[in-house]
């Protein structure tokens, strides 16, 4: 079935008109950035409470624009979470439910994901075929070049960066992808995982000739330039701070020297630092350089009026390792930046602090400037949201509800929806919120430790301290009911729940 068969059915079009490039350029329509952070937590921005990392073109970002204070991931790490992003359908319904390699299944590919299916339709398929020119520069992770989840099989005219994520551990790899080509940029690539268990750590031992970042972040710009008079959608998932660490020493000598008395040895993975506080403030701060230049390039282009700009992060911190250290995975410090304020919870976990992201949204004379916005929301939710923002028919199977009207500041009624996602990773875990409420369950997967439902009521209660399980056996209930009823059968990322709350 073609490409443009299944939009038509899966967004209910009756002719082909609607989704002709002349009808698109006659009606004039938003440009839409959208900027994915990876592993950025819910306190690492300054405008959401940061402080000790300045980040100064998010926070006029922010205040140019609104802040969304109720907004989550589609998941707790990275392949599922974007999954979720690019369809429209959560987890329960979605492919894509963990990070596996493609190779456990397609021993054909030597690198990349699982990969979505080719009936998938995305986000940038719809803007593709609505007369957008599409773009993504960074890290895909949605299936390898040639693949059913190849970007350019999936809506993206162009496509620049990391297929595959545990090559995107690595900022100095051997090569990029340009389409379905490899670009060479490091002849000597940096491997992105050492111990260093003895003697000095050097920050030049892991430092490359290209640092990929700054190529992605230039044919960014190029994209800019290039489709500067037609409508385009733009992806950017960006790799910071998702660790390794290994910045540009420059970006490290930033900060200050007397942060670090000790150095990350690789303990808990990935390469060692000699300066791993500073060189984690790097990172953001090189994110936060990034998304500046986006933003100017917009203004100088003229662009900046009528484009929309969405920043927020696929997942939430870094989580603990294992490596006896005071560090989380690669070098991490999230006590010392306070990196999700008073959530519980980091990547890997479907509390708080691994699916609550902090969340900008910029459309100048559109958007209310300066504003907070606590509507609840996640990342099921954008395909109908820019649908609606870019006047094209949203999704009939969305998951998804159209936050647009809540973003522009109008009153809205209580979600009706609820947010559901379902997790067979790091023990296996759901969690489902209902109004108010956050209902949650661990440890599906591990008989031998507790698994019982929690229930919390996240407005009042946002750091997830207080459980009201014993009491609202009724939410439970709900809860269960949802996730019968939400959850398909994947064969690929299996996940049994169980019916009834484990006394």
């Amino acid at each position: 079935m073609s490409k443009i068969i299944r939009l038509m059915i899966v967004f209910g079009c009756t002719t082909l008109t609607l989704w002709s490039p002349v009808f698109a350029q006659n009606s004039p329509r938003p440009n839409v950035v959208f900027i994915l952070a990876d592993d950025l937590g819910w306190g690492e921005v300054g405008c959401f409470g940061q402080q000790k990392i300045p980040t100064p073109s998010l926070d006029s970002l922010a205040r140019q624009g609104t802040r969304l204070t109720s907004h989550y991931s589609g998941a707790p790490v990275c392949a599922p979470s974007r999954c979720v992003l690019m369809t429209g359908r959560h987890t329960g319904h979605c492919l894509i439910r963990g990070n596996q390699q493609a190779k456990v299944k397609f021993p054909e590919f030597d690198e990349g994901q699982h990969p979505i299916a080719d009936e998938t339709v995305t986000l940038a398929e719809a803007f593709k075929a609505a007369g957008y020119v599409t773009g993504a520069m960074g890290k895909w992770g949605l299936g390898p070049v040639g693949s059913t989840g190849d970007p350019n099989r999936q809506g993206f005219d162009l496509f620049v960066g990391y297929n595959c994520q545990a090559v995107a551990h690595s900022f100095y790899p051997r090569y990029l992808w340009r389409n379905d080509q490899k670009l060479e940029i490091n002849p000597q690539p940096i491997p992105p995982r050492k111990k260093h268990p003895d003697g000095e750590v050097l920050m030049e031992t892991y430092i490359g000739q290209t640092y990929a970042p700054s190529v992605m972040v230039d044919e960014a710009e190029k994209f800019l330039e290039t489709n500067r008079d037609r409508p385009f959608f733009l992806f950017l998932p960006f790799t910071e701070p998702h660790v390794a660490m290994h910045p540009p020493v420059a970006s490290v000598d930033r900060f200050p020297k007397d942060w670090d008395d000790e150095p990350y040895r690789g303990e808990s993975g990935y390469l060692p630092h000699p300066r791993p506080r500073a060189a984690y403030a790097a990172m953001i701060s090189d994110l936060d350089g990034y998304v500046g230049r986006i933003t100017q390039k917009l203004k100088d282009l003229g662009l900046e009026k009528n484009t929309i700009v969405i920043f927020t992060s696929d997942n939430g911190t870094t989580h603990a390792g294992n490596g006896g250290t005071q560090f989380h995975v690669g070098g991490c410090d999230a006590k010392f930046f306070n990196s999700t304020a008073d959530l519980r919870g980091y990547k890997g976990s479907v509390y708080e602090g691994g699916i609550r992201v902090p969340t900008i949204v910029r459309y100048p004379n559109h958007v209310p400037a300066n504003t907070v916005n606590d509507t609840p929301g996640y990342f099921a939710d954008w395909f109908v949201t820019l649908a609606a923002a870019a006047g094209i028919n949203p999704p009939q199977d969305s998951d998804g509800e159209d936050l647009w009207p809540a973003i522009l500041g109008h009153r809205v009624e209580p979600r009706a929806k609820p947010m559901v996602w379902v997790f067979p990773e790091y023990g296996g875990q759901v969690a489902v919120r209902i109004g108010d409420f956050k209902i949650l369950r661990r440890n599906l997967k591990q008989p031998n430790r507790n698994s019982t439902w929690e229930v919390y009521n996240i407005v009042a209660d946002r750091s997830e301290s207080n459980d009201l399980a014993k009491d609202r056996a009724d939410l439970i209930a709900a809860a269960e009911k949802i996730l019968s009823e939400q959850k398909s059968p994947n064969e690929i990322f299996p996940l049994d729940i169980p019916q009834k709350a484990s006394k």
